[in-house]
């Protein structure tokens, strides 16, 4: 007889929801994937050769996005309870994006169209739909705040990775520079600011999700309290 509390007897209709946004993450973030490796954004700002763009954070975070709504799905048809940990890493690491892009680097760059080809997946709907469906997402009471500081991991992680290349293989020279994203091009001092700027925006996301997701939960419960009395 299975015991764990971890096992869902009985689904309601959140959960389908839930499992469409899912869904619809795979299916777009595929898309961008493949158009992005398959050289069909001709023209599209900021992007590079096929493969080469797995370099970048705004790709990497995507994918990772779409990975662990593949394991919700899982989950899900196993009827079994996914962690919200990773949900809750992947919905902040694509809003940081979404956010970079929308409050600064469009504004920044007015001529430059990024959210063209693949970047109007990557930069605007996966990040989009990841964010409702996390806010939306089921959870039972309130996620620990500590979660906020681990869902800046990825973050963390790439900025470590992106210095230790640096490190080993040089700065270089554009276009081939291992700084693709000019962090250095004001020295270190600035570009460490930077990084540490980059994280601090990404807890914050993870905190105002937070937030979101607890006010969506009890707002909805609120309502099922009053329409069952």
């Amino acid at each position: 007889m299975e015991s764990d509390d971890r096992v869902i007897k009985k689904r309601n209709p959140r959960s389908y929801i839930t499992a469409a946004f899912n869904i619809s993450i795979i299916c777009l973030a595929g898309v961008g994937i493949v158009r992005m490796i398959r050289h069909m954004d001709t023209g599209a700002e900021l992007v590079s050769d096929g493969f080469e763009n797995f370099k970048y954070y705004t790709v990497l975070s995507n994918v990772i996005c779409c990975a662990v709504a593949v394991l919700w799905l899982i989950f899900f048809l196993l009827r079994r309870k996914f962690p919200v940990l990773p949900k809750l890493m992947t919905a902040s690491a694509v809003g940081l994006t979404f956010v970079t892009i929308a409050a600064f680097l469009q504004p920044l760059y007015p001529d430059l169209n990024l959210y063209e080809g693949s970047n109007k997946f990557f930069h605007l709907i996966v990040p989009l739909i990841a964010i409702v469906e996390f806010i939306f997402m089921e959870v039972d009471g309130k996620i620990p705040f500590r979660y906020t500081f681990l869902a800046v991991i990825p973050a963390v992680l790439y900025g470590i990775g992106y210095v230790i290349n640096i490190l080993i293989n040089g700065v270089g020279e554009w276009p081939d520079s291992n700084d693709w994203y000019g962090f250095l091009n004001w020295g270190y001092p600035v570009g460490f600011g930077i990084f540490v700027g980059i994280v601090i925006m990404n807890w914050l996301i993870a905190c105002v999700l937070r937030g979101l997701n607890y006010l969506m939960n009890k707002m909805i419960y609120s309502i099922k309290s009053a329409l069952y009395k």
